[in-house]
C-alpha cells in the first residue's frame, strides 16, 4: 500500500477499526486517505447504501472490521441479530469491494470459527473439521460465511480477499458493560468495582478450567496492516485453490481463566475472594491458535498480557472519568 492509497476501515469505531486507524496513522506509517464511515452515515446491513459508498469511493484497499459482537451472554440472548447482521454486513461489503475493483481487502474473523473440541494449538484447516461450541454458533457460522464468500470471489473472479482469524481481543475502547462484554473487560470492571465498594468476593461465571488466549488489539492491528502491506509475491503465497485464504493471529500462549481473574485481580487492587460459578457456561474449553504462518511472515506479539491488562485498566478508569463529565 503506498501512502496516497484510498483505505477504507469499516468498523473504525470499534475496538478492531480505531486500533486498525491508530496504526495506519502513526507516523511510520503515515497513510493519510482514510475513508471512515460512522453507523449513522453508512449502515452496512443496506444493500444499496454500501454499494453507492463503493461506487462513489473505489476504494483501493478495504479491512472489514465491522461485525456485531458480543460475550456468551449477548451470543445466547440475541443469536438472531448475531448471525443477520454479520451476514448482512460482510454480504454487502465484500460483493461491493469486487464490484468497485478493491485491490486487497481483509476480512477479520474469529477463532470461534473452528471446532468446539479441536486439537490444540488450533491451525488454519482445521476449519469444519468438527461441530462449532453451540454457545456462539451462529457468530462462528456467519463468519464461517465470510471466509467462504472471499475464498469463492479469489477463485471464480481472481480477487484477492485475504480473511484473518484472531484470538480474543482486548484493549482501548472495549466494550466493558457486564451483559455483553468480553470476558476480560467484564473482569477489569468487576474487580474495580468491589474493590471500589469493599466487597469480599467476586463472581467469576464458569469453573474457571478453560483456557485461553489473549491479544491487545493494537498488536492486531499491526498483524493486519503487516498482512496488508506484504509484497506482491509473499502476499500471493497466501492463496491457493485447495484451501481457504486463511490466517490466524495471536500471541501463541494461553492461561486458564483462573489464572486470567487472578492477574486481573492483582492488576486492579482487588484483594477478595474469587468464587468461580460452575453453574454458568465455560464455552470451549480451550482456544489456543497456531500462529506459525503468521511468525513465518516475519511478524510477532509484543505486548505481554500483564502489560496489557495494566494498559486495558487504564482505559477503562478514562472511560469512567470521562462519563462522569
Amino acid at each position: 500500500m503506498n501512502p496516497q492509497a484510498k483505505i477504507y476501515v469499516a468498523g473504525h469505531r470499534g475496538l478492531v477499526g480505531a486500533a486498525l486507524v491508530r496504526a495506519l496513522t502513526i507516523s511510520k506509517r503515515g497513510y493519510a486517505n482514510l475513508l471512515l464511515r460512522s453507523h449513522a452515515e453508512l449502515d452496512l446491513t443496506d444493500q444499496a447504501a454500501v454499494e453507492k459508498f463503493f461506487a462513489a469511493e473505489k476504494p483501493d484497499y478495504v479491512f472489514l472490521a465491522a461485525a456485531k459482537v458480543g460475550g456468551i451472554n449477548a451470543n445466547n440472548i440475541y443469536p438472531a441479530e448475531f448471525i443477520l447482521s454479520n451476514l448482512a454486513i460482510q454480504t454487502n461489503v465484500i460483493h461491493a469491494s469486487w464490484r468497485a475493483g478493491v485491490r486487497r481487502l481483509l476480512f477479520l474473523g474469529s477463532s470461534c470459527i473452528y471446532p468446539r473440541d479441536c486439537p490444540q494449538p488450533i491451525k488454519e484447516e482445521y476449519l469444519l473439521t468438527g461441530p462449532l461450541e453451540a454457545s456462539n454458533r451462529p457468530y462462528a457460522v456467519a463468519k464461517i460465511a465470510g471466509i467462504e464468500m472471499c475464498w469463492s470471489y479469489n477463485r471464480q473472479y481472481g480477487t484477492r480477499y485475504l480473511t484473518a482469524m484472531p484470538t480474543n481481543l482486548y484493549g482501548p475502547g472495549d466494550n466493558y458493560d457486564l451483559a455483553n462484554s468480553h470476558v476480560l473487560p467484564a473482569l477489569i470492571r468487576k474487580m474495580h468495582e468491589a474493590r471500589q465498594s469493599g466487597a469480599r468476593e467476586v463472581v467469576v461465571w464458569g469453573s474457571g478450567k478453560p483456557r485461553r488466549e489473549f491479544l491487545h488489539s493494537d498488536d492486531l492491528a499491526d498483524a493486519c496492516v503487516h498482512l496488508m502491506q506484504l509484497p506482491e509475491d509473499r502476499y500471493g503465497e497466501l492463496f491457493s485453490e485447495q484451501q481457504p485464504p486463511l490466517i490466524n493471529i495471536g500471541c501463541g500462549e494461553d492461561l486458564s481463566i483462573r489464572e486470567l481473574a487472578e492477574t486481573v485481580a492483582r492488576t486492579v487492587g482487588f484483594s477478595g475472594q474469587l468464587r468461580f460459578d460452575a453453574g454458568k457456561p465455560d464455552g470451549t474449553p480451550r482456544k489456543l491458535l497456531d500462529v506459525s504462518r503468521m511468525t513465518q511472515l516475519g511478524w510477532k506479539a509484543r505486548t505481554a498480557l500483564p502489560e496489557g491488562i495494566a494498559l486495558a485498566y487504564a482505559d477503562y478508569l478514562q472511560t469512567l472519568s470521562q462519563s462522569m463529565k
